[in-house]
């Protein structure tokens, strides 16, 4: 039996997903959830085999529950089930220790079919995207990343100082770098690129 927990924000899609896989003779869902934090109160009281996760929800992403369960060590395999058909998140996903990443409009047999590949070791990775993955490389490193992310969600230079505990100079370096790295004109054009490109 695999044991599964399920974290989406959309409970639609949630309650979808839960009854797809109650189908599964094999495949027990153990809870579902509406965010990261949750998700990871549930995987460390339940302890599954499998956390299918979005990849953006209130809280924790699933790529930042992918991150802490490799670092704690978790015998918990990641499954990334999202609309996000974008070759940035399946490299950041993989980076992060995904064993699978499916898009939603994935025929919903995939799904079952992932699990099982999964929880033998495998990897079920959305074909189309893990070609497109390997074309175009991430220019970003995770600091330039993480101050391009708070720019765009409309921070100044001071405020990202004071949030990440840096200098406002350090701050505007990292700006600069991501902006001369991606080729654009300013923060606001990095950051639309680099989130169209699915790297922040």
């Amino acid at each position: 039996m695999i044991r599964v927990l399920l974290a989406e924000d959309q409970a639609m899609v949630r309650g979808a997903l839960s009854a797809l896989l109650g189908m599964e003779a094999d495949i027990e869902v153990l809870a579902a959830v509406a965010d990261g934090e949750s998700a990871w109160r549930e995987l460390q009281r339940l302890q599954p085999d499998v956390l299918v996760t979005d990849i953006e929800m209130p809280g924790l992403t699933g790529l930042e529950l992918a991150q802490r369960i490799a670092r704690q060590g978790l015998p918990v395999k990641v499954v990334i089930v999202t609309t996000f058909a974008r070759a940035g998140f399946l490299r950041r996903a993989l980076d992060a220790g995904v064993s699978g990443y499916l898009l939603k409009d994935a025929p919903a047999e995939h799904l079952a079919q992932a699990l099982r590949q999964v929880q033998r070791g495998g990897r079920a990775i959305d074909p189309q995207l893990a070609l497109e993955a390997w074309s175009e490389a991430d220019p970003l490193n995770d600091r330039e990343r993480q101050v391009l992310r708070l720019a765009g969600e409309g921070l100044s230079a001071g405020e990202i100082a004071a949030q990440l505990h840096l200098s406002q100079g350090t701050v505007r370096n990292y700006l600069s770098e991501a902006i001369g790295k991606l080729g654009v004109g300013n923060r606001i054009e990095a950051y639309r690129l680099a989130r169209q490109k699915g790297w922040l």
